[in-house]
């Protein structure tokens, strides 16, 4: 390149005597000084004659840098004011970074007059191909980052449940979402992922549902069982008075009459757990007050020697241990054998 602009120099220009250059190894080997001189002089020749062009490309450099940085700026004080600071960060930066791009493309065009504006483009498109291959997680990442930040499912500060994930969202990066669990653990979180994945929002709405199952035994009155439980709920501090509790008979279970108790909290995850630990503790003491019992699983065992002379008879037998509405009782199988075994002439067993 300074060897092109030494030659148009033109003449006038004191130059050092012409050398010829080597044809062989051994040649080069015993290079004439003069010859190095003589490419010295002209790669600093044609520095000389690039010089101006440096600066010009250096200044406009400059230029578009400030611009970027001017556009960056801009859009994170757009941001900032509709409260989208993260968006702001993401595609401020990345617009000062296509500004400042171009910039340097120009600046080339002019340090390199013999470099055309399309040869650029065309190199810059193969190799935005050749990019996209070697970086492809990263473009994905950071275009799924881009679309959660214009879309916005869920902001900063929201708590939210991903890939099995749970807690509150602490910023939302080029490459990954962060957020900070529960128990106060970071959790970096590709943004590929949590845009093709299903995502909760625990703090979409301000007040949220909690639910628990009561069981109460079937002798219990399920009127008295349910103003006990709503009043429980109506003196636990963080429980919603609209919209209001409700409890609903959902099961019959094999030893229970199940209740499902519905309550209203607000949606962060520290009043929903401690308001549920108040509630459920409001209630066994409302329910034990009110005489409502609470039982154990039962079960019924049926031993060899209890089962009766009807057992195994289709459309006879009893099926546990109620009463016949008429007639008498089937008798026990042991005492059938034992008559059995005594008209046999078998001695009874003691």
């Amino acid at each position: 390149m300074f060897d092109a602009f030494a030659q148009e120099a033109g003449t006038g220009t004191a130059t050092a005597p012409a050398a010829e250059a080597p044809e062989t190894v051994e040649q080069a080997v015993e290079i004439d000084p003069a010859f190095a001189l003589g490419k010295i002089e002209a790669w600093v020749i044609g520095f000389q004659k690039l010089l101006p062009n440096i600066v010009v490309a250096l200044v406009l450099l400059a230029l578009f840098w400030g611009i970027g940085w001017l556009v960056g700026r801009g859009f994170n004080a757009w941001a900032k004011r509709r409260d989208r600071d993260n968006l702001g960060e993401v595609l401020g930066s990345f617009l000062k970074w296509i500004i400042v791009l171009f910039g340097v493309l120009l600046a080339l065009t002019i340090v390199i007059p013999s470099l055309k504006p399309g040869d650029l483009v065309a190199g810059l498109g193969i190799g935005s191909v050749a990019i996209g291959f070697a970086f492809k997680d990263i473009l994905q990442n950071w275009l799924a980052g881009l679309l959660l930040l214009i879309r916005q499912p869920f902001e900063v500060g929201d708590q939210i449940i991903v890939n099995g994930y749970e807690g509150t969202v602490e910023w939302i990066e080029t490459r990954a979402t962060i957020i900070t669990t529960y128990d106060r653990r970071r959790v970096i979180i590709p943004n590929a992922d949590v845009y093709s994945n299903a995502v909760t929002v625990n703090t979409a709405h301000t007040m949220r549902r909690s639910q628990y199952d009561v069981g109460i035994g079937y002798g219990d009155d399920v009127a008295t069982a349910r103003r006990a439980i709503l009043a429980a709920l109506a003196e636990t501090p963080g429980v919603e008075m609209d919209p209001k509790s409700e409890v609903l008979v959902w099961e019959l279970a094999a030893s229970t009459v199940n209740l499902r108790v519905r309550w209203w909290t607000n949606s962060e995850r520290t009043d929903v757990v401690h308001t549920q630990a108040a509630a459920l503790e409001a209630i066994k003491t409302s329910l034990d007050k009110a005489g409502i019992d609470m039982p154990f699983d039962t079960q019924v065992l049926l031993f060899h020697d209890q089962t009766e002379e009807l057992d195994g008879v289709r459309g006879r037998q009893r099926e546990g241990w109620p009463k016949p509405a008429k007639g008498e009782p089937p008798r026990p199988a042991r005492e059938i054998e034992a008559r059995r075994g005594k008209a046999d002439g078998q001695p009874e067993e003691a």
